[in-house]
């Protein structure tokens, strides 16, 4: 049985994970037939802007060799820079032209997909050199579809060349003996008018081939309700692995929570099922819970407070109704503010007659 699912069995969209390790392994959409578009409209600039500059650099530089061919000295050692700078200046002719054939390429893929930079497509797999999967890859669908997709498109083209070429016949036959400037003006013409449909007819083959090859693409993305799952749970964490750190960061908190019980001002017990420690100062604006507990949490910061001569206040309706109104780092509820403030400004008063005394444990 082969490990991939079924493509039957692919029934759900493919996940935004599942689209980006796509691309990273270089499975992308591609339509060759969206690059060629890209290549015959510059191909089509070139001819109609770019050749007729090109073409009357190269005849300047061939009329000057011709007109001075007398004088130069092309046999002997004279003959390999001779051919050099003849070189040389036709490819500095040509330079433009293929510096626009080179970015209309890369725009042909540009247009597709994000940029990609993956060697996982030309990694050596026995898939690539076994000649059963090499057989069952020669006769599969998808070789069948690009076989049809290549006959229709030569049956297109030359229906296409014919009706352009055939009313031009009879100048056809007049070219021969045309003069060499005509005869270019002749030639371009009839390019440009072959170009013109041939890019008509590319760009509707060019958008039904991308689409088909989205299509497939797609397809081959998506998703069985097993593999969404176990991604969801591979994002998501194993629920053990979550509860462990979730037990991990409370953990935490509460040793900072209770760091910061012996510098608290004071505090509120219930006397022994809620304690609320709080802190104020003169820079605040109002007091804060720095930590708060219950049971046996609460003997433990009641003992700490104790240990490090914290008041200890027991007001159980307040104690309650703090510990349920505000969090471990915020400020109390206004609507507490009066009943804390008679409890701090008691707490600082026997502190200021030396009255205080820690609260038995």
């Amino acid at each position: 049985m082969s490990d991939q699912p079924e493509q039957s069995e692919k029934t759900e969209d493919p996940s935004q994970k599942r689209l980006n390790d796509a691309h990273k392994k270089g499975d992308v959409v591609k339509s060759q037939e969206v690059t060629t578009w890209f290549m015959i409209v510059g191909s089509a600039l070139v001819f109609a802007f770019v050749a007729p500059m090109t073409a009357a650099s190269i005849t300047e530089t061939l009329r000057g060799v011709l007109d001075n061919a007398h004088q130069l000295e092309v046999g002997g050692d004279g003959f390999g820079p001779f051919m050099q700078a003849l070189a040389g200046t036709v490819l500095v002719a040509m330079l433009v032209p293929m510096a626009l054939l080179a970015v209309c390429g890369i725009a042909g893929n540009m247009v597709q997909h994000r940029m990609v930079f993956s060697v996982d497509p030309i990694k050596p797999k026995f898939s690539k050199v076994s000649p059963i999967a090499g057989f069952k890859r020669l006769f599969s669908t998808e070789a069948l579809v690009n076989f049809a997709k290549g006959l229709g498109k030569l049956l297109i083209f030359s229906v296409v060349m014919f009706v352009v070429v055939w009313p031009e016949r009879d100048r056809l036959d007049t070219m021969i003996a045309a003069d060499p400037v005509a005869l270019l003006a002749i030639f371009q013409e009839i390019g440009l008018k072959i170009f013109v449909v041939v890019i008509l007819t590319i760009t509707i083959i060019a958008l039904l081939d991308y689409m088909y090859m989205r299509h497939k693409w797609w397809k081959r993305q998506m998703m069985t309700v097993k593999e969404v799952k176990d991604e969801y749970k591979q994002m998501e964490g194993d629920p053990h692995i979550k509860g462990r750190i979730r037990q991990i960061r409370l953990e935490r908190s509460r040793k900072r929570m209770m760091a910061a019980v012996p510098d608290a001002t004071v505090v509120v017990t219930n006397p022994t099922h809620f304690a609320v420690a709080l802190k104020y100062d003169s820079e605040m604006a109002a007091p804060k819970v720095v930590a708060k507990g219950v049971d046996a949490l609460a003997l433990r910061i009641r003992a700490l407070a104790s240990d490090h001569d914290v008041p200890i206040i027991e007001n159980p309706p307040l104690a309650r109704a703090l510990y349920a109104g505000a969090e471990v780092g915020e400020q109390i509820p206004a609507e507490h503010f009066k009943a804390v403030a008679q409890v701090i400004g008691y707490v600082m008063r026997l502190r200021q007659r030396g009255g205080w005394k820690p609260a038995p444990r």
